[in-house]
Formats: structure tokens, C-alpha cells, sequence
């Protein structure tokens, strides 16, 4: 998936710094727009004189813009960094930017954004121009299917849904006959009223309906006080591809994205700390897993050979086989 974050693209950087900046009008209130399929949580950064600070989180639904710096920019260059929540898995947004700040796990605000404290990581940043607007100044997320508003909260609900155990395939931002369906059985499993689609909470609904154990598929359930990373392998004819990570918080359930509806599926995960290292329990991590070793990779993965994992640069982890059992569906809880 390419993610279109500004027209800035396909600029180099000695050109960038003179690119980022813009006539304002007298009073320019930043909004950021998204027009992608995910609910995603955006940072900003102001840059000026060498010096950055950053403000986060700013969650954005599909289709929705949100203000997220009154009065005009105080510094030099504008700065981007957008997240899709953990409800999605391993981030599919690709983090290429121009720099890196500092930001935090929860909402923040960092004066000194170019050393982190405790509590805080280095994230991609990427300059953006937003464009001067009647209302101000407008930056555009987007992904290269370049939907319409009303295409990327269409394209939005189908994922959900699918995410969910609903067949609301393919992720086109179409509203056939195949979402509609998905969508009226999803409110009448849920007891909803028959409009509720359109409603501006809708997205709330359906993430925690990702999030609550049971239905359709495989659910992760996390009963442990540690947030846990997990991994998950799906087998297709005879040949397993592994994913990750996934970011299950604290007393929280997440159901991992199942491509076609595959019979059986492999299961990793272990508990981390603040700062993303394994947390160990006597002198073992505290880990889930089983008898099947298949590669991994320290950051967000997808990987088809699980041959050698060592020799080529992989971790190797023990999955567990698990067999799902159509609408029924699985939870695997980690205590």
C-alpha cells in the first residue's frame, strides 16, 4: 500500500526545506484530512531553528478531517507521523519520512522532541505543505486508490467488518450488494438500529466488536498487566506465511485479520515492556507459543520461507497450531 502524504513526494532534499514553506493567510488553523480505510491516530511536529516539538495523539476517522494546530504554525517546517490502531495489527502504513522525533504511547505533548525520555520512542516523520484553504491550512492523508471521502469510510467499514468475521471482501470502497449484506448482518447480530451505519460512532462500534472475544475467526485476549506483542501464521496449501506484530494491550482482546477463511493458523506472542524489550519470567520470556518453529523478524514482518531462519537473519519462535472452527471461532487468552 502506498500512503500519499503530500505532493512533497517527489521532492529531494535540498529542495525540501524551500518546498515546506507557504504564504499564510491571517489566521491559519491546521486540519488534518484522511482519506484512507483505516481509523488512524496522527503526531504533528514544529520545527524551528534546529529545535522540535511534537503534540499527538489526534485520532482521524475515515472520510473526517480534525484541527489540530490553532492559529498559525510558530516554526519553520511542519512535520507528520500517522499510526492505524492496534486493531489493525502491525501498522500498515509505511513509516518513510524525513526525520525522526520523539513521541509517546499515549496522548503527549514534547517540548524537546529530538531526545526522548522514559516513556518515550523515536518515530518517522515526514514534512508535509498543507494547502491554504478558505479555512485554513489542509494536509491529506491518502492511500493510492485515491478514495473520496465517501469511498474511504465505505472502504473503511468493509476492512472493519472483515476484521470482525464478516465477508465484506474486496476492501474496494464500493458499496455493493456483498458489503450491504455484511453490514445489515452485522446490526442485527449486534441488536443495532437499521441506520446505524451512518452514524458518526459507528467506527467505535465496530472496533470494539474487534475487540471483544468470540465470533467468527481467531480472537487474542490479553489478561496479563504487559502489552503483548503477537505473530500469526496462516497455512495455504501446505505453505504458512507469518505475520506480525500485533499489539494486544492490557486487558484487551484484538482479532487478527484472517485472508480467506483458512482452517488452521499458528499462534505466537510475548509479554514486552514500555520499551518494546521481552519481559522474562525466571529465565524464560514471558512468552505463548507451541511446537512449530517459523521465522519472525524483530520489526513488523510478513514471511513466506521458514527455512533456515538464522541464516537469514530471522528469529526463529515456536507457533502453536490452532484449529478454527468456522463461525464459532477462537480465543487464546495470555495469563
Amino acid at each position: 500500500m502506498t500512503i500519499r502524504w503530500t505532493r512533497l513526494a517527489l521532492l529531494t532534499p535540498a529542495l525540501l526545506a524551500a518546498a515546506v514553506t507557504f504564504a499564510l493567510p491571517a489566521r491559519a488553523d491546521l486540519q488534518i484530512c484522511s482519506r484512507m480505510s483505516f481509523v488512524i491516530e496522527a503526531a504533528i511536529a514544529i520545527e524551528d531553528k534546529g529545535a522540535a516539538a511534537t503534540r499527538g495523539w489526534f485520532r482521524i476517522d475515515p472520510g473526517q478531517c480534525r484541527t489540530v494546530l490553532q492559529g498559525n504554525p510558530p516554526g519553520e517546517t511542519l512535520y507528520l507521523h500517522a499510526r492505524a490502531l492496534a486493531v489493525y495489527g502491525g501498522s500498515p502504513l509505511p513509516q518513510r519520512g524525513h526525520a525522526n522525533f520523539c513521541v509517546a504511547a499515549d496522548s503527549f505533548v514534547i517540548a524537546d522532541a529530538g531526545r526522548c525520555g522514559r516513556g518515550q520512542t523515536q518515530a518517522r516523520f515526514t514534512a508535509i505543505r498543507p494547502s491554504v484553504t478558505e479555512k485554513g491550512l489542509v494536509a491529506y492523508l491518502a492511500e493510492e486508490a485515491e478514495y473520496t471521502d465517501e469511498q474511504a469510510r465505505d472502504a473503511a467499514i468493509q476492512r472493519l467488518l472483515t476484521i470482525v468475521g464478516y465477508d465484506a471482501t474486496p476492501i474496494d470502497g464500493i458499496r455493493g450488494a456483498k458489503t450491504d449484506t455484511a453490514i445489515a448482518q452485522f446490526i442485527a447480530d449486534n441488536r443495532l438500529e437499521n441506520t446505524a451505519a451512518g452514524r458518526s460512532d459507528f467506527f467505535d462500534v465496530l472496533i470494539a466488536a474487534a475487540q471483544r472475544p468470540g465470533g467468527a475467526g481467531l480472537t487474542w485476549c490479553n489478561d496479563t498487566v504487559h502489552p503483548v506483542m503477537a505473530a500469526l501464521g496462516i497455512e495455504d496449501k501446505g505453505a504458512v506465511t507469518t505475520r506480525g506484530w500485533y499489539r494486544v494491550a492490557p486487558g484487551r482482546c484484538l482479532r487478527p485479520d484472517l485472508t480467506g477463511k483458512p482452517r488452521r493458523i499458528y499462534s505466537f506472542a510475548e509479554a514486552v515492556n514500555a520499551a518494546g524489550s521481552a519481559i522474562r519470567q525466571g529465565d524464560r520470556p514471558l512468552a505463548w507459543g507451541g511446537e512449530t518453529v517459523l521465522c519472525t523478524r524483530n520489526v513488523k514482518f510478513e514471511l513466506n520461507d521458514h527455512r533456515d531462519c538464522a541464516g537469514h537473519g530471522l528469529n526463529a519462535a515456536g507457533f502453536a497450531s490452532v484449529e478454527l472452527d468456522g463461525r464459532a471461532g477462537t480465543t487464546i487468552r495470555f495469563k
